[in-house]
């Protein structure tokens, strides 16, 4: 049975442990960043965490559990992260259904609190103008009332007091759609947000499916094994959430009613605006003995990571259906959510046009490159030499106007729904025949014996003092 801890205990080699207690009022981020900046990104554990009134939490407190692609990879049971795309795309359609277990079998039943108070949780406030702490990491899980289909997805919540907090669904998500359609019957509707599992359950339930369709199946099939189900207490099989979660926190979202929420540090990097949110009224808290509270950095690797493996594969199978030569997918962190690089496998006249538009067409690839299998994808230089010595703009380049973006977009005009989208293609012209090498110049190197003697030359220096750059 894969959870939370089952991972962190197959990892003990790349965790760190704060030894003394770390304020959640931006110190915990702060951490987050100061590891960043020296380019290392093991799972942070403090099992100290303290709050805002300067209590230490009775609960221990993980992040960055996802801020190394190779460690995220581990966890999927993945060689190599250069090879998530193909790999998620194959996992997930490979749905293996939950089962569902009984309350007394779920080690989230174990502590059953109704009389719940939220500012006792160790959430985090992140950043500066963040108007206090918030739920990053709460995996939101409502139902279409129509089907019954439920959706889970990763969003927002600020705690504004022990029984309430904002509830900020994507306007154009699943979940959001639940909400609406509740609220166009008068009614509220019932809400589970559930915290802390094994990073493959966490993932699967970010796959990008139609409307509605439940993630259970795809978070089975990352998991390589059926996600154990458990009914809510408040809300019965109408909502069910993962038995060997950590916490989960049930209310309800009344109908009709909004609140200011934000501003919020997004993963864009910038502060996304206040605006108007539904709210939740909490019900009651389940959870663990000694419960592990997951918080996601917000525009940081560790949110933005496991978010991009997920496109990739997204991506992946979209591109491989208009474009067989596709081989791969890279959304790299450094373009946020936006980029997209494509690689192709001497694609045909026109394939890399396909593949690019359709990479277009998700609605938050505002950039799309499609290279050939000598560009290293996940090395930016390398896209960036593509681009510099394998494109002519008025040739290579497809702008398209008014296709639906991401509405965190800080570059889009106030009020536009739509977005201008850019389409590079920057693989070499084909080759006039089979077997004859396409028609530019070789790249410089060196022998391969003369690499290995210099390779050998710097062993066993230590180069750690060295420039970076």
């Amino acid at each position: 049975m894969l959870d939370l801890r089952s991972f962190l205990a197959s990892v003990p080699d790349a965790v760190f442990r704060a030894a003394e207690p770390v304020s959640t009022v931006h110190d915990i981020t702060a951490l987050q960043y100061a590891l960043g900046a020296r380019e290392r990104f093991p799972v942070v554990h403090v099992p100290e965490p303290r709050l805002p009134d300067g209590r230490v939490s009775e609960l221990e407190l993980v992040c960055n559990l996802t801020a190394s692609r190779a460690l995220t990879a581990r966890a999927l049971d993945i060689p190599d992260h250069r090879a998530a795309a193909a790999a998620y795309a194959t996992r997930t359609a490979q749905a293996i259904e939950p089962v569902m277990v009984a309350p007394e079998d779920a080690p989230v039943r174990e502590i059953v609190d109704d009389d719940p108070d939220l500012t006792a949780l160790p959430a985090v406030t992140q950043h500066v103008l963040d108007p206090g702490p918030y739920l990053t990491s709460a995996h939101a899980t409502t139902t279409d009332p129509d089907t019954g289909v439920d959706n889970t997805a990763t969003q927002r919540c600020w705690i504004k007091g022990p029984r309430r907090m904002s509830y900020f669904p994507y306007p154009v998500s699943h979940n959001a759609r639940n909400v609406r359609k509740f609220w166009a019957r008068g009614e509220p509707c019932p809400v589970a947000f559930w915290i802390g599992h094994h990073p493959a359950v966490l993932m699967g339930t970010q796959a990008k499916l139609k409307y509605p369709e439940s993630h259970w199946g795809a978070a089975g099939g990352l998991l390589g094994e059926p996600l154990r189900l458990v009914p809510t207490l408040t809300h019965g099989d109408r909502n069910r959430v993962p038995a060997d979660a950590e916490i989960v926190i049930e209310g309800w979202v009344p109908a009709d009613v909004l609140e200011a929420d934000g501003p919020f540090g997004e993963y864009t990097g910038y502060m996304g605006p206040q605006m108007p949110a539904p709210v939740c009224e909490v019900t009651c808290i389940t959870r663990r003995r000694n419960a592990l509270y997951h918080d996601y950095g917000s525009g940081l690797a560790d949110m933005l990571v496991p978010d991009n493996m997920v496109t990739e594969g997204k991506l992946y199978a979209m591109a491989k259906a208009v474009a067989p030569s596709v081989a791969n997918v890279h959304v790299p962190t450094s373009g946020r959510r936006f980029h997209a690089y494509l690689q192709l496998n001497q694609p045909g006249a026109g394939e890399a046009r396909d593949a690019l538009m359709a990479a277009l067409s998700y609605r938050r690839t505002k950039t799309a490159i499609a290279l050939d299998e000598d560009i290293d994808i996940f090395a930016d230089s390398e896209v960036m030499w593509a681009l510099a010595t394998r494109v002519q703009w008025n040739r290579d380049s497809i702008a398209v106007d008014g296709l639906s973006g991401s509405l965190l977009d800080p570059s889009l005009a106030a009020g536009a729904r739509t977005t201008s989208k850019l389409g590079i293609d920057a693989t070499l012209p084909p080759a006039n025949g089979r077997g004859v090498p396409r028609p530019v110049p070789p790249r410089s190197r060196v022998p391969d014996d003369a690499a290995a003697r210099a390779a050998a030359l710097l062993a066993g220096i230590d180069i750690e003092g060295w420039p970076a750059a």
